[in-house]
């Protein structure tokens, strides 16, 4: 769906901000952008959106160069939920931000209406709620319900859960991941370990405006060399699987869940009562 061909971005008095960068999002994927601050995560989430142009190399959404493609399309096709939500959201109450989205995507009323009761109900947000009066929680929802609420082909979500809950967060990402079941692909900063781990399929993690890894969530979050470089930790249930092999136990070389790593402890246990 989105490819990189040799892609750099830089402002003239900065230089390069991001560096040659090459790499394909496939259709109907979640990938995850991971880095150190200033890793040029929220840069690369802009270039695929079309918000900002690259100063050399291209940019191809479904085959078609993006500069060449007109706003409203991207705008059809695309959905950007901005990292800070109050610089989104631009209307007095909560059904009147969804009604700017559909207005400008979705042509027919009753089609409006039904996918804004559908987001309204599944992130458990009220229509006549005026956003700024609400938690900073409450309006990054808002914010994420007007990206989604057309259901773009194309979802990008700068650090979709800041501000959240461990309740909210996992609603928002469980509606995202039903979504994504749906044919929607999606590409999140994410400086969450666990939720990289739990909801997505490709992870490129960035350093320096370069990318270090590129790869399936498994294989790169288990690359210590590419994470340590890049400023990361592990998530807790790698970190610990991690520890046991330098500890001089075998089977934990693919450890990447809980119920992975219950199975091997069992084995070992079973082993140990033999």
């Amino acid at each position: 769906m989105i490819t990189f061909e040799n892609v750099s971005f830089g402002y003239i008095e900065e230089g390069s901000t991001l560096k040659d960068l090459s790499f394909t999002i496939e259709k109907g994927s979640v990938t995850a952008l991971i880095g150190a601050n200033g890793a040029g995560k929220t840069t690369l989430a802009k270039l695929i959106r079309g918000l900002i142009r690259p100063t050399s190399g291209r940019i191809l959404f479904e085959g078609e160069d993006i500069r060449q493609m007109k706003t409203s399309t991207m705008a059809a096709h695309m959905g950007y939920l901005f990292q800070n939500p109050d610089r989104q959201i631009c209307k007095n109450t909560v059904g009147e931000e969804l009604d700017f989205t559909l207005e400008k995507t979705v042509q027919d009323e009753a089609e409006r209406e039904k996918l804004k009761a559908e987001v309204l109900a599944a992130l458990q947000l009220d229509a006549e709620d005026e956003p700024f009066l609400l938690s900073r929680g409450e309006r990054q929802k808002i914010a994420l319900a007007s990206a989604l609420v057309h259901r773009p082909e194309l979802l990008i979500l700068d650090e979709p859960t800041t501000g959240l809950d461990y309740k909210e967060c996992t609603q928002i990402m469980e509606y995202v991941k039903r979504l994504n079941q749906e044919g929607v692909t999606v590409v999140m900063v994410c400086h969450d370990m666990e939720i990289v781990l739990d909801y997505s399929d490709q992870v490129i993690v960035m350093r320096d405006g370069r990318i270090v890894a590129d790869g399936r969530t498994r294989k790169v979050l288990r690359d210590a060399q590419a994470l340590a470089a890049s400023a990361l930790l592990p998530p807790q249930i790698i970190g610990l699987a991690t520890m046991l092999q330098a500890d001089g136990f075998t089977g934990f070389e693919e450890v990447c869940t809980v119920d992975e790593m219950t199975a091997c402890v069992e084995a070992y246990r079973r082993e140990a009562q033999a």
